[in-house]
């Protein structure tokens, strides 16, 4: 745990991702077993699992590595003005930097090194799902900036999908905050990249349209990004005889307010506003997350039994909540309940970007409230 050399920074933050490669995975799947444990469905979230456990030495026990590609903060050191120039000075100072990493000039020559790296894939010590494209001059970067979270100056391009099939069971419509209605398949579970996939967003009535997907039907489905899992296509000479098209539903699923559509005539939306008890639990759901007004221990199942005890009705009502009114609750100790009161408190101390942002106003996200 020390740097090497002689010219060593008074500060220095280093940026990197945590992973696990297969060898160790496939270990602790192993001793998983032995201990009569859950074995872990991919390195991915067996590598997340393990940075979120709340005793170190169980983190500290786990066979974890890292890639080091960027940095944060630096005082005393001269760096040089390139991506490759800094991620040499680091490997220089001890620290681990993917071997893998090369300056290539133009387009062309970027996706002949995807698909070199792509072609390797599969002997690598470690799991990929693509390859990340960055702009190597730093005074290119700066002028090039920022978009809310993400870097003009650098792109993912990920490998295809993989791709399985499975049968459509059914499709349930889901009512978000702003109450956009989302179809979203159950599917017969199914082992798609790693992950068992037993849901998929089919995004609105025009995708369900397109796809002309049916109850029945024997999907094609894939991780987008080996994560977001999505029905692409539908297998026809499996389609049973008996199929009919899906009829997107004219009245909320919620409260049976008319289902109206947007401009564009995409998005279908409730129009009960929150009158609807789905746009009334997200929207609460929403007012105290954590980039709103960070209200800890008000998360979604305590939400819920607040709307469903009639205790709470718009978000104005949790400043109003008791002690004893919580206490109500099932499965709420005393505890739970002062601590609930205190951070409700305390999240009456907030900033007036973080207030907007929590009012859940359209179009108004973080970095339009911040403005």
């Amino acid at each position: 745990l020390c740097l090497f050399g002689e010219n060593l920074p008074a500060i220095l933050e280093v940026r990197g991702e945590v992973f696990m490669p297969k060898e160790g995975f496939e270990k602790l799947n192993k001793f998983q077993i032995e201990q009569d444990r859950k074995p872990f469905a991919n390195p991915r979230n067996a590598a997340a699992g393990s940075l979120r456990q709340l005793d170190p030495t169980v983190t500290a026990s786990r066979p974890l590595d890292m890639f080091c590609y960027a940095m944060g903060k630096v005082e005393g050191l001269d760096l040089p003005m390139t991506q490759s120039g800094r991620l040499t000075v680091l490997k220089e100072l001890g620290l681990k930097v993917c071997p893998e990493i090369d300056v290539v000039k133009g387009i062309d020559a970027c996706l002949a090194y995807k698909e070199g790296i792509g072609s390797r894939r599969n002997i690598l010590p470690y799991e990929i799902d693509g390859v990340v494209y960055k702009v190597n001059s730093i005074e290119q970067q700066n002028i090039l900036g920022f978009v809310s979270r993400a870097p003009r100056w650098a792109i993912a391009h990920k490998f295809p999908a993989q791709e399985e099939m499975t049968v459509l069971e059914s499709i349930d419509v889901q009512v978000g905050r702003t109450g956009a209605l989302t179809p979203v398949a159950r599917l017969k579970p199914v082992f798609v990249g790693g992950v068992t996939v037993n849901n998929a967003s089919l995004h609105n009535a025009a995708e369900i349209e397109r796809l002309d997907v049916r109850v029945g039907d024997t999907v094609i489905v894939h991780r987008a990004g080996d994560v977001i899992p999505k029905v692409t296509g539908v297998v026809l000479e499996r389609r049973p005889q008996n199929s009919v098209t899906y009829d997107f539903p004219e009245s909320c699923p919620v409260c049976g307010s008319d289902v109206v559509t947007d401009e564009g005539g995409v998005i279908a939306r409730c129009s009960g506003g929150l009158f609807c008890d789905a746009q009334r639990k997200q929207s609460i759901k929403h007012f105290v997350s954590r980039n709103a007004m960070d209200i800890d221990g008000l998360g979604d199942k305590v939400v819920e039994l607040l709307v469903d005890s009639d205790l709470v009705h718009d978000v104005g009502d949790i400043y109003q909540l008791l002690y004893e009114d919580l206490l109500q609750l099932d499965r709420m100790a005393e505890k739970s309940a002062s601590n609930l009161i205190s951070a409700i408190e305390t999240s009456k101390s907030t900033t007036l970007p973080r207030f907007l942002y929590a009012l859940g106003i359209p179009q108004v996200g973080e970095t339009t409230a911040r403005i």
